[in-house]
């Protein structure tokens, strides 16, 4: 009997050690990771709005930051939406006071911003701006029509002109323009309009010549071509020299001739867009976004033919002057981009 008892103890403890050695031997969760789980699992895409700050309705930023708030809602699963807005500088201020989470700008505005001169001129530098990528050249374009008879930058004199909305992008170049000609908006008769309503002003013999920065082509330009021969001034010689000197973020290039169906290509000068992102958001937040991007960089490109051309991961640090949200750092980073 003793020798039974003393048989089923040994069995007893030989199936304790086994049950033992099997717990020992089941996979550790990954250190990286919460029980188990990978970030991106544990991340709650669904606790984060995302408002993208874009620009006019009549201008590349609202369909370009149109696509990238759908990606966000609808392939990554955040809440967002895009914003209309009066483009680069209200978009910084949005991005600095907490009213968006992303904004696309020039880069001449963010180095004003950064630095604080031109249009924020006696401010604070606004070194909380953080990048997240690099997007597309915008193309300084002085439109007029045959009629007006103007056919270079200084033929401005007396004119009436459309510079585009107090402080934006569009007419801080237009002030740039101006200075890099030896000129100023006292030399013409000036009118703080969009563009898409200083070309509206245009049809109606309002407006001799109107400023458009935008890529190209601009849907508003070529509306003004089913009504009028588009003339696009050049920006060249000896004001695009003194220009690209004191601003060493725009640079020189050529409007083809096929975009607007003019006689020859344009010399004009060319300033990136950026997308700014909010350095409030967390790491893991902007390294998810950044990511989700550049896997649906599809969806992006399909809004329009400049994002198609431009927007990629190759091109994402260009004419970018100013630091990079850590989140996005990590994602460039896994890419081999330093």
């Amino acid at each position: 009997m003793f020798k039974k008892r003393l048989l089923v103890l040994m069995l007893l403890a030989t199936l304790l050690l086994s049950a033992c050695g099997a717990e020992k031997a089941a996979p550790a969760a990954d250190a990286g990771s919460e029980n188990g789980q990978t970030a991106e699992q544990t991340l709650d895409r669904s606790k984060y709005f995302i408002t993208v700050a874009t620009g006019p309705t009549s201008g590349l930023y609202y369909p370009i930051g149109g696509a990238f708030s759908s990606v966000f809602q609808n392939k990554l699963g955040y809440k967002s939406s895009a914003q209309s807005t009066g483009a680069s500088v209200e978009n910084i201020n949005l991005i600095l006071t907490g009213g968006a989470e992303m904004a696309i700008t020039m880069s001449d505005s963010v180095a004003q911003a950064y630095e604080a001169f031109g249009a924020f001129e006696g401010k604070e530098p606004a070194t909380d701006l953080r990048a997240l990528m690099s997007l597309y050249p915008n193309y300084v374009q002085l439109i007029t029509t045959e009629n007006s008879g103007i056919k270079k930058f200084e033929d401005l004199k007396g004119k009436r002109v459309g510079v585009g909305a107090p402080n934006s992008g569009v007419e801080l170049n237009a002030r740039m323009m101006y200075e890099a000609h030896g000129m100023s908006y006292e030399d013409s008769q000036v009118d703080y309009l969009n563009y898409g309503e200083a070309i509206d002003q245009m049809k109606n013999n309002q407006v001799d010549a109107v400023f458009v920065t935008s890529g190209i082509p601009n849907a508003t330009v070529m509306e003004l071509g089913t009504v009028a021969k588009i003339v696009v001034v050049p920006i060249e010689g000896d004001g695009l020299k003194t220009l690209m000197e004191k601003y060493p973020f725009f640079v020189e290039a050529k409007i083809p001739a096929d975009v607007y169906g003019t006689d020859a290509d344009v010399t004009t000068a060319t300033v990136r867009n950026i997308m700014l992102v909010s350095k409030d958001l967390p790491d893991e937040v902007v390294y998810d976004l950044t990511k989700g991007i550049f896997e649906n960089i599809d969806d992006i490109k399909a809004s329009h033919a400049t994002a198609e051309k431009n927007i990629s991961l190759e091109n994402a640090h260009l004419g970018v002057g100013i630091p990079f949200h850590p989140g996005a750092v990590k994602y460039y980073e896994e890419q081999g981009i330093n």
